[in-house]
């Protein structure tokens, strides 16, 4: 099976968004980029992830003013990880049992990358039937 490793998005490649910066920026950072995520950060340091579905969730439903709101409000945290050698489809029962569609990637006790729901839907897709 094939391992997470292969299919993430390296750290370095992962927009971030500052912890204290408005939700509206992280929004907007989102659209631009096409994506569904950002790293939170304080100090460099990764300390959470805001997706859209927190934003949707924690933000719209609840009605909070987007320019008010801070992203640390609403972010998830920490990010939940799975090892770089695991397997897609430890990844995918992870998300599942999780109710996540974001992991972290991690290697030697660090954040090394992301794997999206995306990804693994994007990689399965490509997948050969037989």
């Amino acid at each position: 099976m094939v391992p997470v490793r292969l299919l993430m998005t390296p750290l370095e490649k992962l927009k971030t968004v500052d912890r204290d910066e408005p939700v509206r920026l992280a929004s907007e950072m989102m659209r631009t980029h096409k994506i569904g995520s950002l790293l939170v950060t304080k100090g460099g340091a990764v300390v959470g992830i805001v997706t859209d579905t927190d934003l949707a969730r924690r933000v719209m439903a609840s009605r909070l003013d987007p320019d008010q709101t801070t992203v640390e409000r609403v972010m998830s945290a920490p990010v939940l990880q799975i090892e770089a050698e695991a397997t897609l489809l430890d990844a995918n029962d992870l998300m599942a049992r999780e109710g996540v569609r974001h992991l972290g990637v991690g290697k030697d006790g660090g954040l090394v990358g992301l794997v999206s729901v995306r990804d693994l839907v994007n990689f399965l897709t490509k997948y050969p039937r037989n």
